[in-house]
């Protein structure tokens, strides 16, 4: 018999190395665990069940497929795991609360901007808890190191991957913005190379652009830095480096406030780590 994770580390692991090899149902359920982890320690299984869209049934076997004996004892596992800070776990409930797609429900603008505001102060908060502080030391570290950096986004992440490049610049980071544009993308990203870095940013759905960029960096040995909403995103996947940002969302329309806060940090840390640089540089002299 297979014996179960003894940490939660050990179980998204075993998730991430499974995922595919799991049924269309099954992979519902590791979604919504990995990215809800807390969410899924505390609800029922009724409840975990209607958010994925699978029976509680589905949720017992994909305990049982990593060695528990049934649902209660992987879900112990997980509240182990829990700190005494909820904001996980509340941003998730009100983020449900807001990501209807009932557009009409009230033209009011005032109603509009509450529920923009509300939602959207939840997921600036909850981004600290999304990113991996070790992950975005590395991060920082890869993009000093780079001899150039390429930035891609497409279609709502566009606006990010344009910002990003904009303060990576200020930085004097040798940045190119990938954005296609003329049909030139193979043009801007004929020098591709080992010393070189791809931030990738994409959210669900995954830009098929962004996919195929992520795959020719990893054909030429480029470093790729994801910014993305999964651990089971595409380009998470194939990653050297993924940040992860779960942007609110306010009746179907999602903000882009926690990605832009992300970039902002990768911009402005870059443009100290430029300075301090210059500054050791002077003092040595």
């Amino acid at each position: 018999m297979q014996t179960p994770p003894e940490t939660v580390d050990e179980l998204r692991s075993a998730i991430l190395d499974r995922y595919d090899s799991l049924s269309t149902k099954l992979k519902l359920v590791a979604r919504y665990i990995l990215d809800e982890p807390r969410a899924a320690a505390l609800e029922t299984l009724a409840e975990i069940g209607e958010r994925c869209n699978v029976q509680p049934s589905a949720i017992v076997r994909f305990a049982q497929a990593f060695g528990f004996d049934g649902a209660a004892p992987m879900q112990r596992l997980l509240r182990h795991d829990l700190v005494k800070n909820d904001r996980p776990l509340a941003y998730a409930e009100r983020v449900r609360r807001f990501s209807g797609n009932d557009v009409l429900k009230s033209s009011d603008p005032r109603q509009l901007l509450h529920e923009f505001v509300e939602a959207t102060t939840a997921g600036l908060a909850n981004l600290e808890e999304t990113v991996d502080p070790s992950a975005l030391i590395a991060a920082v570290r890869r993009i000093s190191k780079a001899n150039t950096v390429y930035v891609a986004g497409f279609r709502r992440s566009f606006a990010a991957a344009s910002y990003l490049t904009y303060l990576l610049q200020q930085a004097n980071v040798r940045t190119v913005l990938v954005d296609g544009v003329g049909g030139l993308t193979n043009h801007q990203i004929s020098g591709f190379d080992s010393k070189d870095l791809l931030i990738a940013i994409s959210f669900t759905p995954y830009a098929a652009e962004t996919l195929g960029l992520v795959d020719k960096a990893l054909d030429t040995g480029t470093g790729v830095l994801a910014i993305t909403d999964s651990l089971l995103s595409p380009i998470a996947k194939s990653a050297t480096i993924a940040l992860l940002v779960v942007d609110a969302e306010v009746r179907g329309f999602r903000s882009l406030a926690s990605t832009m806060c992300l970039a902002q940090v990768l911009g402005v840390a870059s443009v100290c780590t430029a300075l301090s640089k210059t500054t050791g540089r002077s003092a040595g002299s």
